[in-house]
């Protein structure tokens, strides 16, 4: 998808004549805890107009479970101010460019160029003469951090596939989450855990020292139980080194065999730090072809029930739908 589409809005509650705005991301995929880059571009209306302040809010499409059910909405995480105290001449393009730093627990959109479902996007503020709109849409492209990437190839080397992504509203008691939503990424089980699990999900809940992996194993029943739900957590560092494969295969099995973990609640979480937690050997290990290899391929089948490049086109329009709503709720 080329990186300067843009969702161009006239300002219309700043009246006829007044600028309009375009916000033009730096081509690529970001990472959590990166920088974001780009320009807001200011075309000029039919008169001079004084620019207050323009400010970038990052928003996501969030699932939120309640008594009725469960709905969807939009929620603000960030607000970056970029600009602004300076008059736009009538007719005249300013450019404004920004470099903001993403919260480290931004969602991941995508594994190896394929979107997982997660609708993010970049909304423009504009405030001319004491007025305000949201002049422009941007979607935002997350690729995951190194040591995300390592975990995810682990499972898909171990034989798990990846069946849907979500954002969920809500805290996971007692991890350093700071958003109000986490992401769960939903994985098909292995076949020497099928017997164990229906699905496993796993959030990242990443910091400026590591990144907390959260399991949560969908259990199956047996003959005389029912099934639940078993929880637990591990930390590990940006650039540790292990054999993830391994480690990941160790945290599986521990967390299928934690039988006490559903009966200390939603959140009874471990704190599980592996045999190599504090070496750091400056790297990390790359486990070849896995989950993100068979989203890319499509045989893992994402959820959003699209093959290819028709995922972009529908997460983009999806963004729209959600957007011009949230703003017509503002209203």
């Amino acid at each position: 998808m080329d990186a300067a589409m843009v969702f161009k809005r006239l300002l219309g509650s700043l009246g006829v004549g007044s600028p309009t705005v375009d916000t033009l991301l730096d081509p690529g995929a970001v990472r959590p805890g990166g920088t974001l880059t780009g320009q807001v571009r200011l075309e000029g209306g039919q008169a001079d107009f004084d620019i207050e302040h323009i400010t970038l809010e990052l928003v996501a499409r969030v699932e939120a479970e309640h008594a009725e059910g469960e709905s969807e909405g939009v929620v603000a995480f960030e607000r970056f101010t970029v600009g602004g105290g300076f008059r736009l001449a009538a007719g005249r393009r300013h450019d404004v460019p920004f470099t903001v730093t993403l919260p480290w627990e931004t969602p991941v959109t995508e594994l190896h160029g394929q979107h997982l479902g997660i609708v993010l996007g970049v909304r423009t503020e504009l405030a001319v003469a004491g007025a305000r709109d949201k002049g422009d849409l941007d979607q935002l492209s997350i690729a995951p951090l190194p040591v995300q990437e390592a975990v995810l190839e682990a499972f898909g080397q171990l034989g798990f596939g990846f069946r849907s992504a979500d954002l969920e509203y809500g805290h996971i008691a007692g991890t350093g989450q700071r958003l109000p939503f986490y992401q769960e990424i939903e994985l098909t089980p292995a076949p020497q855990y099928a017997h164990q699990v229906n699905e496993i999900e796993v959030t990242f809940l990443a910091n400026p020292g590591g990144v907390e992996v959260v399991l949560e194993a969908d259990k199956r029943g047996g003959l005389f139980s029912g099934g639940h739900d078993a929880l637990t957590r591990f930390t590990v560092g940006h650039h540790e080194f292990r054999d993830w494969t391994a480690e990941v295969d160790a945290w599986v099995r521990q967390l299928t065999e934690r039988h006490a973990d559903a009966h200390g609640g939603p959140y009874a979480l471990h704190d599980h730090h592996g045999p190599h937690a504090h070496q750091d050997h400056g790297g990390h290990h790359r486990s070849g072809p896995g989950v993100g290899t068979a989203v890319a391929a499509g045989a893992a089948g994402l959820a959003v029930g699209v093959a290819g490049g028709m995922v972009a086109a529908e997460v983009v329009d999806e963004i729209g739908d959600f957007f011009e709503g949230d703003e017509e709720d503002e209203g």
